[in-house]
């Protein structure tokens, strides 16, 4: 995701969005979201529900007739928690500017949004911002880095 903006004073910035598949440092903002025990309790949960699972379809009598909506509303329900991991994968915003000459100084703007739909918007109002402000503001998540 990346976009080409053309600030009030002339200068190109380029606006971008990473999506971060590591797992990023814990900060105080984050605490609450990142507080883990490690994959063992999540390996230990994920193999009782498949032990449980096999005992009930192999305990299932044979004339029972399961309906396709259970098996769709099964399905929804295992597949909830991944699909919602996926889209709230932290996104890392850079604004950068400028090719290193005296004239044109390099400026970088850096900031982290949580969600595929967040960073869009996000990366939208950076854009807004440096076509009217030229520069990012300071009320979103990007800070300058020097």
């Amino acid at each position: 995701m990346t976009r080409l903006v053309r600030s009030v004073n002339g200068r190109m910035w380029t606006v971008r969005g990473d999506l971060e598949w590591a797992r990023k440092p814990m900060t105080a903002d984050d605490f609450e979201h990142d507080v883990s025990a490690g994959y063992g309790p999540g390996v230990v949960m994920l193999s009782f529900i498949v032990v449980l699972g096999v005992v009930l379809v192999a305990w299932t009598p044979g004339d029972v007739v399961v309906p396709a909506w259970v098996v769709l509303a099964l399905l929804l329900v295992f597949l909830f928690f991944p699909v919602r991991w996926a889209l709230r994968r932290p996104w890392k915003l850079v604004a950068e500017t400028g090719d290193g000459t005296p004239e044109a100084p390099i400026e970088r703007w850096v900031g982290t949004v949580r969600g595929v739909f967040n960073v869009r918007t996000e990366v939208a109002k950076v854009a807004r911002n440096i076509q009217t402000d030229d520069m990012p503001g300071f009320d979103g998540p990007l800070h300058p880095v020097e």
